[in-house]
């Protein structure tokens, strides 16, 4: 670091102290004595639970606050001078008026408490890639979260250039009031301010805020994608490996399939992330990826040995957990774990709780930070700084109808269309009604730190500038039957649907051209052993076109959002489906 970036740090850091009015300061170095004491000094506090030493070794259990317990979109907000600017999806806020209504919530906001100075670095050492960020917070649970979601310290100090470019994060827990509760992105500047929460993903200003928001704008800026997307590599037989970027909203099961065991006999997955997903066109007309996180933020609910071994696995050791209910003996319970609760629980808010009580003893949004390095499945490529080459990108949503279980989009600027009109039925990873419909494009609603119709736009060219873009599919492992039960079983059988992908990608097998896309032929997709009926696989590729014809009714009504703004390939992909669908239904009614 050169002394002129030096000072720019300093310099900063020393203007908010005087402003926020910490009792002291201390810089980071992301070391393990450091670590050590601030859990002690947590502990002592009654903040940080430690857990059963034998069976979780420096594992803790911590509570929030009871009004803090998820993502506040409703009160994050985009900081621009002209509204158009951050799009009809976000929260606007001018920044004047932040200034004047957030900014005094800082004053004084830190006094009596330490202000943690936290470099961090997102992205593998040493790749051109890779992002720094500091973020100053009186939170030490906050501290111990970004040291295992990022490279934090000392490592990453070693990446600032003679810039001053990074991204500058300021956070306090003020008092955790709801009323005085704020999350501010200034793309402009690469600024963050967030007040009132501790919850991870109001509070680690590395993850949604920086990785996403404010790397979108990076993104656009530059001419690369930053994506809420998981990575992973999958290998068959052969030993042909193809690396699969793939888009999920939050508790959608994408830590699930980045974390997936295949259970067709010769088939590999190795993880490379499993929420953050930076793609840089390369020299070799193909998308590389990095996964710019060293940890994991996962939803505990519905993680187990059935659902998700591999996160079990790695959930033994060096692992915060968050509002999970706390057993007995000093393990961890929530809802989904396949384990007894045994008869002495607390819930994650530290009250008595027996089974078959009205209320969950762990909150639906609990949730675990691990660092990767603890998946049994987590691949080399994590580490490698030129990252790791796309061979398909995947969107995929929770719907219990009309979307297929799995389809191909017809080229780049469809997919592009499939991913802005993916929707999904919402989960408890955000505050509001569990089970609406919303829109969702490319999992990335909350997410996207600019106006979506420019970012749409944003997709459309880096695909022009590919000379060899990856294929772009849909998945949906959500579908119901007439019963209501699910007709795929998910979780390791998910390989299935990931061996036609990486076939077609291979153009070893064929396909049927539907309206909606190139859907698998029912002898390629391959169920033998699944315990998957033929009347199932046939609901399950089914596309019923006047059910996707009031779909396109959904779509349009989103997509109008947007007015002159959206894309022209955009609209014309739209108008080109309705045809196809009308055509489609045209043909079925007279047959």
């Amino acid at each position: 670091m050169t002394r002129d970036a030096e000072d720019a740090i300093v310099d900063w850091v020393k203007s908010v102290a005087a402003y926020t009015k910490p009792y002291t300061i201390h810089w980071c170095d992301g070391t393990e004595q450091e670590a050590h004491r601030l859990e002690a000094e947590l502990i002592a506090r009654g903040s940080l639970v430690p857990l059963n030493t034998e069976r979780f070794p420096h594992c803790f259990l911590y509570r929030s606050d009871p009004t803090d317990v998820a993502r506040t979109e409703h009160l994050t907000f985009i900081c621009t001078n002209d509204r158009d600017e951050a799009g009809p999806t976000n929260h606007w806020m001018s920044p004047s008026e932040a200034t004047s209504r957030v900014w005094p919530l800082l004053e004084g906001c830190m006094s009596g408490r330490t202000m943690y100075v936290v470099p961090y670095l997102m992205g593998p050492p040493g790749s051109r890639y890779s992002r720094v960020g500091i973020q100053l917070t009186d939170s030490e649970y906050v501290v111990l979260n970004l040291r295992v979601m990022t490279r934090m310290g000392r490592e990453a100090l070693h990446h600032f250039s003679s810039s001053p470019d990074f991204v500058r994060g300021i956070h306090s827990l003020g008092d955790l009031s709801p009323d005085r509760r704020y999350i501010c992105h200034f793309p402009a500047t690469r600024t963050i301010w967030s007040i009132g929460s501790g919850y991870g993903g109001n509070a680690l200003l590395s993850k949604k805020c920086h990785a996403l928001r404010i790397a979108s704008v990076q993104a656009r800026d530059e001419g690369w994608l930053a994506e809420h997307m998981l990575i992973l590599g999958v290998t068959n037989p052969q030993g042909v490996t193809h690396y699969i970027a793939a888009a999920f909203p939050s508790a959608c099961g994408k830590t699930n399939l980045a974390l997936l065991i295949p259970t067709l006999p010769g088939w590999k997955v190795e993880t490379i992330g499993d929420d953050i997903c930076w793609m840089h066109p390369g020299d070799d007309g193909r998308l590389w990826a990095v996964n710019p996180e060293a940890g994991m933020f996962g939803v505990a609910p519905g993680t187990s040995t059935k659902t998700n071994p591999n996160a079990m696995r790695a959930l033994t050791r060096d692992v915060i957990f968050t509002n999970v209910a706390l057993r007995e003996d000093l393990t961890p319970w929530w809802e989904g774990m396949g384990e007894d609760p045994g008869e002495a629980v607390v819930d994650w808010q530290g009250r008595p709780w027996r089974k078959g009580a009205a209320e969950p003893a762990a909150h639906p949004n609990a949730r675990f930070t691990v660092p990767l390095r603890n998946c049994p499945s987590v691949g080399t490529g994590m580490h490698d700084p030129p990252g790791v080459p796309i061979s398909a990108i995947v969107f995929g949503g929770r719907r219990a109808s009309v979307t297929p279980l799995v389809y191909e989009a017809f080229d780049w600027r469809h997919g592009v269309y499939v991913g802005a009109t993916m929707a999904s039925e919402t989960t408890a990873a955000a505050t509001g009604a569990v089970g609406v419909l919303r829109n969702d494009p490319m999992a990335m609603l909350p997410f996207c730190g600019y106006n979506m119709a420019d970012y749409f736009a944003h997709w459309l060219a880096v695909g022009r500038r590919l000379a060899r873009p990856p294929r772009i599919f849909h998945v949906n492992w959500f579908r119901v039957g007439p019963d209501d039960r699910f007709l795929w079983p998910g979780f390791g059988e998910n390989i299935r649907v990931l061996k036609w992908i990486t076939e077609r990608v291979d153009e070893n097998v064929g396909a049927e051209r539907t309206p909606i896309g190139y859907v698998p032929y029912e002898d390629d997709l391959d169920i033998g052993g699944a315990g998957i009926s033929l009347t199932a696989v046939g609901l399950l590729l089914d596309v019923d076109p006047e059910l996707w014809l009031e779909e396109t009714k959904r779509s349009e009504a989103f997509l109008g959002k947007f007015a002159d703004r959206l894309p022209p390939a955009l609209r014309d992909e739209h108008r080109a489906l309705v045809q196809r669908l009308l055509a489609a239904s045209r043909r079925r009614s007279t047959s």
